[in-house]
C-alpha cells in the first residue's frame, strides 16, 4: 500500500474515532445531567415531604390548641377535636400531593447512544457539521439561530396542584363567609324569666 493512502486511511480512522469518542462523550453527558436532574427532583420532594412533616408539628403545636378551644367553647368538645383534626389533615396531603407532583415530572428526551455513533459513523469525515455535539436542547450561539429538533412534549399534568387550589379558596370562602356571618348582630332575645310570667 502506497504511504499516502495508508496515511489518509490513518486519518480517516483517526477521524472516525474522534466523532464516536465525541458521541460518546455528548451521551455520557446528557445522561449524567439527567441523573443531576433526577436527583434534584428527589432532593426537593424530600425537602415538601419535610415541610409537610413540619408544618403538621407546627399547626400540631401552635394553631390546635386555639382551635379547639374556640370550637369547643362554640359548638362542644367532639365538635372541636373534628375540626381540629380536619384541619391537620387538609394540610399535611396538601403537603404530600405537592411532593407526589413533583417526583412525576418527565424526563428530558435526547437521543440514544445507538443513534449517535451511527451518526457519528456513518458522517463523512471531511464534513464536520454533521457531528456536532449530539445534544439538541443546548443553546444556540446568539448569533446564530438553529430551530428545535426536539419533538412537541405535553404540557405536564398539574391536576393536584389545581385540586389543592381548588380546596384551599374553598375553605377560605367559607372561613369568610363564617366569619361574616358571624359579625352580623343577633336578634335580641327575652330573659327567660320574663317569658314564663
Amino acid at each position: 500500500m502506497p504511504p499516502l493512502a495508508s496515511a489518509l486511511v490513518r486519518t480517516g480512522l483517526a477521524l472516525k474515532f474522534n466523532q464516536v469518542k465525541r458521541a460518546t462523550s455528548s451521551y455520557v453527558r446528557d445522561r449524567s445531567e439527567q441523573t443531576q436532574g433526577i436527583a434534584v427532583s428527589y432532593a426537593v420532594a424530600a425537602g415538601l415531604y419535610a415541610a409537610a412533616g413540619i408544618f403538621l408539628i407546627a399547626t400540631l403545636l401552635v394553631g390546635a390548641a386555639a382551635l379547639f378551644r374556640w370550637v369547643e367553647l362554640r359548638y362542644g368538645l367532639f365538635q372541636a377535636f373534628g375540626a381540629t383534626g380536619g384541619l391537620l389533615l387538609v394540610l399535611a396531603a396538601l403537603f404530600a400531593i405537592l411532593a407526589a407532583s413533583r417526583l412525576k415530572r418527565p424526563a428530558k428526551q435526547f437521543p440514544s447512544l445507538g443513534s449517535r455513533l451511527r451518526v457519528a459513523i456513518n458522517a463523512s469525515p471531511g464534513k464536520h457539521e454533521q457531528v456536532t455535539s449530539a445534544a439538541p436542547h443546548r443553546a444556540a450561539a446568539p448569533n446564530e439561530f438553529r430551530p428545535s429538533t426536539r419533538p412537541a412534549q405535553p404540557l405536564p399534568n398539574n391536576g393536584p396542584v389545581k385540586a389543592g387550589l381548588v380546596l384551599a379558596a374553598t375553605l377560605a370562602g367559607w372561613a369568610f363567609a363564617r366569619r361574616r356571618s358571624l359579625a352580623q348582630p343577633a336578634p335580641a332575645r327575652r330573659p327567660a324569666s320574663k317569658a314564663n310570667a
